[in-house]
């Protein structure tokens, strides 16, 4: 069982980064530059929009709430039932960020889209209608290394695996680390 975290391990190493024009980034230097990015979104007064699908719909939940909550950034999910359901019906699943997104973004906002395959149709649209508003787009994917959501963001954080489970977990950690590094401890 411990060979699980050693192949962890390994991808934690091998993850890969790339920037606006697809050029392969060193990924220290694109973890520290999304800090940066968020900061100055934040110190703006615009906000963070994460979009997921399953797994990755719980780590945007759970981060939108970290942001504003421990960090003081404005930020929001867009995974409430009742909205999914509602656009789903209304516009279809593929649809269902692409519209609050639509609504909801202004220009200089962040999206965060987490996609384990790259490929969600909801997703890769709902990154068209964030780069319409003008809003910054860092993308979070794993699976193939041809996945279309790899090549659509400011910045691209690809995780080298075929699991869920590694390809979730290297996407919260890369977003803890983001909201940790902006995280604004108490006075005193």
């Amino acid at each position: 069982m411990f060979t699980y975290f050693e192949k962890l391990n390994r991808l934690f190493m091998e993850m890969e980064a790339s920037d606006k024009n697809r050029k392969r980034v060193d990924i220290s230097s694109a973890l520290k530059s999304s800090v940066e990015l968020i900061k100055k979104t934040a110190g703006k007064g615009n906000k963070i929009m994460f979009i997921g699908n399953g797994g990755s719909a719980s780590i945007s939940s759970h981060m939108a709430i970290d942001f504003w909550k421990n960090s003081g950034i404005k930020a929001v999910s867009f995974n409430d039932s009742a909205q999914l359901t509602c656009l789903g019906n209304d516009f279809g699943y593929e649809h269902v960020f692409e519209k609050p997104i639509e609504f909801f973004a202004e220009t200089g906002d962040v999206l965060i889209a987490i996609s384990s395959s790259g490929k969600s149709k909801n997703i890769l649209k709902g990154v068209k209608a964030a780069r319409l508003k003008k809003c910054k787009v860092i993308t979070m994917s794993g699976f193939s290394k041809n996945n279309p959501l790899r090549k659509m963001g400011y910045l691209n954080f690809y995780v080298p695996s075929d699991s869920y489970g590694f390809v979730e977990i290297a996407h919260g950690a890369i977003c803890h680390l983001f909201a940790d590094y902006t995280y604004k401890k108490p006075n005193g």
